[in-house]
Parts: C-alpha cells; sequence; structure tokens
C-alpha cells in the first residue's frame, strides 16, 4: 500500500484538478456568453438598419407619386414611367 503522505497528495492534485477544470469552465462559458450577445446586438443593428432604408425607399416611392401609370389617362407620359422604373431598379 502507498503511505498516507502519497495518499495526500494524489488527492490534493485529483481536487486541484477538478476545481482549476471547474474555473476554466467558467471563464471560457463567460467569454462564449458575452461573444453571443455581441453577435445578437449586431445583428439587431443590422436588422435595424435594413429596416430603415426599405422604409426610406417605401417612403421616397410614396412621395413619388407624379408619374400616371395608367395608359388610359390623358397625363400618361411613357417616358417619365420608364424613367421612374430604371430609377427604382
Amino acid at each position: 500500500m502507498a503511505s498516507s503522505t502519497v495518499n495526500v497528495a494524489r488527492y490534493t492534485a485529483l481536487f486541484s484538478g477538478v476545481v482549476y477544470g471547474w474555473y476554466h469552465l467558467r471563464t471560457l462559458q463567460g467569454a462564449h456568453n458575452q461573444h453571443k450577445l455581441e453577435h445578437a446586438a449586431h445583428d439587431r443593428e443590422r436588422l435595424i438598419a435594413e429596416a430603415k432604408d426599405a422604409w426610406k425607399k417605401q417612403q421616397e416611392a410614396a412621395k413619388d407619386t407624379s408619374v400616371v401609370s395608367d395608359p388610359e389617362d390623358p397625363r400618361f407620359d411613357l417616358e417619365k414611367l420608364l424613367a421612374k422604373w430604371d430609377k427604382a431598379s
């Protein structure tokens, strides 16, 4: 059998390894959670920016009602309509 000093050294090393593993896991998990939060915030900012751009385009399109798209209307102008479509795309 091993002496009690050797057993104390073994269990001390085992306990120290378990505590170190637990601490290291907490630090890695904390860093991962922080990265997930930053990524989610960045995605939200990107989505908000895209929504604002889409809203601006929609508002600009709504303002430009001077072009008549009905060919039966006497105010219909094909050149203006084509220019508007070219500008929109």
